[in-house]
């Protein structure tokens, strides 16, 4: 992907603080979620935080199945928190998530206020 808006520079950058570790087969769809349109209002380190999770929760746990087998969006979130966290040490995160904190939980909340355009 070739970086040429400051927005793409911003994401790239904010991707490589937050997991240095990330192999570039993540890293690529990370950098094309967070630059989409429902993220562009957000600061690019939360647009990079938010497609971080998304990715990892979609492509490195078991949320998908569990969804699949009828679990709540939240129950099944609960029960992906400790291998998103532990792929975050993989790719050598200095933030993880937190249970508490709303905004790392339902990222969509973040991003919704691009939906209506």
């Amino acid at each position: 992907m070739a970086l040429f808006t400051k927005r793409q520079r911003e994401i790239a950058k904010a991707l490589t603080l937050l997991v240095p570790g990330a192999p570039f087969s993540d890293a690529e769809p990370i950098r094309e979620l967070a630059a989409k349109r429902k993220y562009k209002r957000l600061p690019a380190s939360t647009s990079v935080w938010l497609a971080i999770v998304t990715h990892i929760r979609h492509a490195h746990t078991d949320y998908d199945q569990l969804l699949d087998e009828g679990y709540e969006q939240d129950a099944a979130r609960h029960f992906v928190l400790e291998p998103i966290n532990a792929k975050l040490t993989d790719w050598r995160s200095s933030r993880f998530l937190n249970p508490d904190e709303d905004e790392e939980m339902e990222p969509r909340k973040l991003a919704m206020t691009d939906e209506l355009d």
